[in-house]
């Protein structure tokens, strides 16, 4: 590197997390001058939060307005936080982050299931039954205790679950849906960190460092 270029910025950044290598990565992917040189200003890391997270969830809201399916829904968005602000924990991996979900949308149907709750309105239309509290309490736990027990924690699933046990998504198309759209922000957090010269894993988080 010639001299006074700029150096790729030392973990964590100024606030944490990874976000800096990412923007520098990508400034200097596309030579970018300027945007290398400030690639770990306060500023400019929440303009690449605001950008990305906007892009993130727009092509899943496209998807949504084409298809008609529920392809946008609320723990997409931690997700995605995870995936471009800490790409390297255990919890963003693609191994951690599909499993999680598909953890949450499992232990939700369980849940429902369980307190005969498969075919009722959700709860946000109607009211919250000691069924409902109690479906919502069994797959909070089923998820977290499952995530451990797989070693694959990702706390967004417990949003997930919650959408599920209390029947926002409940339909087994829909949740096939939830999935496939899990895997498309997973493809998004890989190509990008991968741009920006992040080794991002394929499958399963990095082995912690020695």
């Amino acid at each position: 590197m010639s001299e006074g270029a700029a150096e790729p910025p030392r973990r964590p950044g100024p606030i944490g997390g990874d976000m800096a290598a990412i923007v520098f990565g990508l400034a200097r992917r596309f030579r970018l001058p300027p945007l290398t040189e400030r690639h770990s200003s306060r500023a400019v890391l929440g303009l690449f939060a605001f950008v990305n997270g906007l892009i993130a969830i727009a092509a899943m809201s496209l998807v949504a307005l084409v298809t008609g399916e529920p392809f946008v829904f609320p723990s997409l968005g931690p997700t995605a936080f995870l995936l471009f602000y800490t790409p390297m924990l255990p919890a963003a991996s693609p191994r951690n982050t599909l499993a999680g979900h598909a953890i949450g949308a499992a232990a939700g149907y369980l849940a429902l299931a369980v307190f005969g709750l498969l075919h009722d309105p959700p709860a946000l239309a109607s009211s919250v039954t000691a069924a409902r509290a109690g479906a919502a309490g069994l797959s909070l736990g089923l998820t977290s205790g499952a995530m451990v027990w797989a070693g694959v924690p990702h706390p967004p699933a417990g949003a997930t679950t919650l959408i599920v046990s209390l029947g926002i998504l409940r339909e087994p198309e829909q949740l096939a849906v939830l999935m496939v759209a899990v895997g498309l922000l997973v493809l998004q957090g890989f190509a990008i960190n991968r741009l920006a010269g992040i080794a991002y894993p394929r499958w399963s988080p990095p082995p912690p460092a020695a």
